[in-house]
This record gives structure tokens, sequence and C-alpha cells, in this order.
């Protein structure tokens, strides 16, 4: 298959038909298990993301169809190689001490598009590295302010001892992270310096070649997803919702996807694990709507709908 151009021209893009379905998966000791499909997506053109409706929450409600957007990411792994277009990226979990804080910066930041992608970036970097949130330049301690609660900042302050003991005792102290704090304690504002350090530009080292590209995850909820990071500080994500069926007749289903609410990680390679935070397109207008339960979607009455591709 020939791997697509990705960039903005993505939505206009038309899918043509993939190999035939399977499923391969891997489970190594450190990473989760991955369960990936080729589909058969024949003239299903592909719709913008960013311009369906969302619930309060930030989610997307997306009906049956294949959907596409960019979303500016951010690194989650300091340490590791900056992702190449051989790496093949899929859904993972964020585990880490201060998982909380960093999902809230990334939630936080689908509705504050005025603040500079580089100092979010550095809040993060920030808050893995255990650096004190004063100890951060200035701008970036601006937007922690912007993104965090003051429960969360006094927390990164070295506020509760016993919280700054518990998180002192599972985060490294050295390595790379060590050496993001030392340049944090001592003043430095170039991104560049801390960057050489976050992103190493060396070739990620491949693990699992079985597993290409445009392959697709298969969420547990029945629909399909996947991800064409462009380095670390962009990712284009893929969204296909199948038509579902009951008792033979089709309805309208729609499910909630919210990027910001998991990170993503290389099956293949060693490259960076990804956070993703807002669409790159900022000039949409956002329609909110009210969804009765944001954990299990509902279904709406039957109603006649748009024939699409039947999932493979």
């Amino acid at each position: 298959m020939i791997r697509l151009a990705l960039s903005c021209s993505l939505l206009s893009l038309v899918f043509m038909a993939c190999s035939s379905r399977k499923t391969v998966t891997t489970t190594t000791s450190t990473e989760p298990k991955y369960t990936v499909q080729s589909l058969e997506l024949q003239d299903t053109a592909s719709l913008s993301m960013v311009e369906q409706p969302q619930t309060e929450n930030g989610s997307f409600v997306l009906k049956p169809g294949l959907y596409t957007a960019e979303f500016k990411s951010y690194c989650l792994q300091p340490g590791t190689p900056d992702p190449t277009p051989r790496d093949a990226y899929f859904q993972a979990p964020l585990n880490h001490p201060r998982k909380e804080i960093i999902e809230t910066i990334l939630k936080n930041s689908q509705t504050a598009n005025d603040l500079d992608q580089r100092n979010i970036q550095l809040l993060l970097w920030g808050v893995m590295s255990r650096t004190e949130f004063s100890k951060l330049p200035t701008p970036v301690q601006y937007t922690g302010r912007r993104l965090l609660n003051s429960k969360q900042i006094f927390e990164l302050n070295g506020g509760v001892m016993g919280i700054v003991k518990t998180v002192a005792a599972v985060m490294p102290s050295g390595g790379t992270l060590g050496d993001i704090q030392d340049i944090f304690n001592t003043g430095v504002n170039s991104y560049e310096a801390y960057e050489r350090i976050a992103v190493p530009r060396t070739l990620s080292q491949m693990r699992n070649p079985e597993f290409k590209l445009n392959q697709w995850y298969r969420h547990a909820e029945g629909y399909y997803v996947r991800y064409y990071p462009d380095g670390y500080k962009k990712t284009t994500i893929q969204v296909y919702v199948p038509e579902t069926t009951q008792d033979g007749e089709n309805l309208i289903n729609y499910i909630l996807f919210d990027p910001t609410s998991i990170s993503i990680a290389p099956a293949n390679t060693n490259a960076q694990r990804l956070g993703i935070g807002a669409p790159v397109v900022i000039d949409i207008i956002r329609t909110v709507i009210k969804v009765i339960d944001l954990d299990k979607p509902t279904r709406p009455a039957k109603k006649e709908s748009p024939k699409h591709p039947k999932d493979a």
C-alpha cells in the first residue's frame, strides 16, 4: 500500500481499498497489547474531525464515517528519538506519577490556542523532571497558571512534603530528566537547549517490523484509529467509525473521541511517546452539545442515514 502524503490535504483524499482483513497482536513486558486490522474503505471520503460537534468536556462526537485532523503533540518520554515515517503509533496508557497534571495540561490546552506550543512543552518537561514551578522560565509559569489549578501548582512548587517524597521515590533523579532539571535550575531560556536533551536526533531502533504505518488500531468501543506523527510536535489522527447493525437494520450511532485522554506510543520502535493537545486548525467555530452519558454513548432513535462502507 502506497503511503499517503500526510498534510491538511488529507481531508479531501479518497481512501482506496486495503488488503483483506487480518489481525496482528504483540505483547512485551513493557508495552501494552495491540490489535491492528486492515480495512476495506472503498471510495470513502475523509471528513474534518474538528468541524464535528464536541461535548462540554471537549470530546468529538463522531457518527459513522472517516475523519481526519491534525493536532499539536508533545514529547512525553524525554531521551528517546524523534518519530520518523517508519514509526507506527497506537494508543497507550499514560503511566506517570504526575499523570493527572499531565492530562490536565493536555486537556486544557484544547481551549487555550493563544498559548505558545513550546511553552506548553517546556511545562510538561518541567513537570516530568520534578523541577519546582518557581524555577521555570516566566513565560512557562504563565502558561502553567493558565492550564493548571492552584492545588496542582502548589504541588509542583514542593508544597506537600508527602506528595513530593512519593513522587521523588518513583521518578528518576538522574539521566535525561536530571539533565533537564539542571538546565531549568540554571535559568536557561533557550528552547533548543532543552530539546537537544529531550529529543535526540538519532534513528529509532526497529523492534517489531510486522507493524506497519498504515495499520489500524481497533478500540474496545468498536471504532478504528491510526496516528501519523510529523516529528514530535504535530500528529495527524484518522478515525473510522463503522456503521452498527442491530436486528438486521442500520442504526445511526456515534462515538465520543477525546485525543487528549490517552498517550500514543510506537508499536514497532523505541521512538517518542506523545501526548495530544489542541487541533492545529484553530479558526473553526466550536459546536458544543450535551450528551446524556459521556462514558457510554446512547443510540438515538432509528432514522434513515447515508450508506457507508461496512467494516471488512
